[in-house]
């Protein structure tokens, strides 16, 4: 390894790093990827943290932009072991009166769910669903045009506002404004604040138009799948190799960083001019997040029985209580009463579990690097909807934000969208740049979360970066 000489060296190996590697290799680039743990991964990994034979999702979980993402789908993943699983429904929202609103594959069929709300619901994501896929096949080199442009436009400017504002104004019922809060929650930010409403619209269209999956036998399998084609293309991949300073990799023309600002300064700032390191210095990190994994003799007993038909369940009754719990997060505040995020993988996965046994995956927001425990509210939560859930629990495992960073330095705080992402640096991260993933040092790339689309497993910050280092390679 020392005597080598690549085209490009990537440092760290999270699903956007391999991502990078994956593409420069497939131009016919020679490309090293270097990780510090023992095993590739990043935040999509899993493991036995519980109890024997209980496999936990240790990051990412559930991933809808992982399965539409469609640098993802022009690979061939599944020859390298990845299968991805469906469950009937993607998404359910209990509320205390037992019921539930189910995001179904079909609109129809989650509108019969919402009350009130079922033709203004099908009206917003019908065209939207099937432009979605229209534009994942354009992406993916298809010449298919939107059908559905003046919804699409419309939609894509209502969602740039707040996530309260866009339910209030396009729901009556509590079923269906419950349903898009909980969506836009994933954005991390308060449900006041632009543009949380793209949350809600962007994943609820998800749902419909590719479903909710989750990778079977783990997250780690996509990962793993990816490294395993990187391999097959003539990639190398060294675990277990700590990279302190950008002086320490082989000799190559350019580097990728799958880090976050904090991490590429430490690692490479002494390279880059004063106005690049202080933008770096002044990036602003989102909320953390606090995590339970529970060992499970049995399903959780749901009250909505519906429930059990989705790999997902949210939460946090209506919008206003899901509002409120966000906005005491974004006040630096702990909510008695937290929005959960909650990933029930063994219903569908055998692979998670021993037989008759379960797991959960289960987290909330929280301050970024509270250090207050969570574990509590979270399991109220849960048992506010489903009567007896405690009495199941064989084992957990709970991390909070400094577990999280000290795990994966890339989770500064517990954030794990590399970043926060208000309407300016959903676009503009890590600065406002022609190009995001350059830094000021030539043959010295971002291809993080950090950097846009921004967070999730969809491989295309890493993708993007790489496209942006071969047109350097070729100079």
């Amino acid at each position: 390894m020392s005597g080598s000489t690549y085209d490009a060296v990537v440092v760290g190996a999270g699903p956007n790093g391999l991502a990078a590697a994956v593409e420069l290799a497939r131009r016919g680039r020679s490309v090293a990827v270097f990780e510090a743990e023992d095993r590739v991964g990043g935040g999509t990994s899993s493991a036995e943290i519980t109890l024997p034979g209980f496999v936990h999702d240790l990051g990412s979980a559930i991933h809808p932009l992982g399965y539409a993402s469609p640098f993802f789908a022009a690979l061939p993943l599944e020859e390298h072991g990845l299968e991805w699983i469906h469950p009937p429904a993607p998404l359910a929202h209990p509320f205390d009166d037992g019921t539930a609103a189910v995001l179904e594959r079909s609109t129809e069929a989650t509108g019969a769910t919402l009350g009130p709300d079922a033709e203004a619901y099908r009206k917003l994501i019908d065209p939207l669903s099937e432009d979605a896929r229209r534009i994942q096949a354009t992406l993916s080199g298809s010449t298919r045009l939107p059908r559905h442009p003046l919804a699409l436009t419309s939609a894509g400017l209502r969602s740039l506002g707040s996530a309260r504002g866009f339910a209030e104004a396009a729901f009556r019922g509590e079923r269906a404004r419950a349903l898009f809060a909980g969506n836009a929650a994933h954005s991390f930010l308060s449900l006041e604040k632009r543009p949380s409403a793209l949350f809600g619209v962007v994943l609820g269209t998800l749902g419909h138009a590719f479903g909710w999956p989750l990778p079977k036998g783990g997250s780690q399998s996509i990962a793993d799948a990816l490294a395993s084609y990187l391999i097959s293309l003539g990639g190398e991949v060294f675990t277990g190799v700590r990279i302190g300073s950008v002086d320490e990799v082989p000799r190559t023309r350019t580097v990728l960083f799958d880090v976050t600002p904090r991490q590429l300064l430490d690692i490479a700032g002494v390279h880059f001019t004063e106005r690049y390191r202080g933008a770096l210095k002044r990036y602003r990190y989102g909320p953390g997040v606090f995590k339970v994994d529970l060992a499970l003799d049995g399903p959780i007993p749901w009250s909505a029985g519906e429930c059990l038909r989705a790999g997902t369940v949210h939460l946090g009754g209506t919008l206003e209580e899901i509002s409120a719990g966000e906005a005491a997060v974004a006040r630096g505040e702990h909510p008695e009463r937290p929005f959960i995020l909650l990933a029930q993988q063994s219903l569908f996965d055998p692979t998670r579990a021993p037989e008759g046994k379960h797991t959960v995956w289960a987290y909330c927001h929280v301050p970024n690097g509270s250090t207050f425990d969570m574990t509590e509210r979270i399991e109220a939560q849960i048992e506010r909807f489903a009567p007896g859930f405690r009495d199941r629990i064989l084992a957990r495992s709970a991390w909070g934000p400094a577990d999280l960073e000290g795990w994966n330095a890339n989770l500064v705080g517990g954030d794990i969208n590399g970043g926060y992402m208000d309407v300016r640096q959903l676009f503009a991260r890590p600065m406002i740049r022609a190009n995001p993933y350059s830094t000021s040092a030539p043959g010295l790339y971002l291809c993080s979360s950090s950097t846009p689309p921004g967070g999730a497993v969809h491989g295309l910050c890493g993708f993007m970066a790489a496209r942006s280092a071969l047109r350097y390679l070729k100079m």
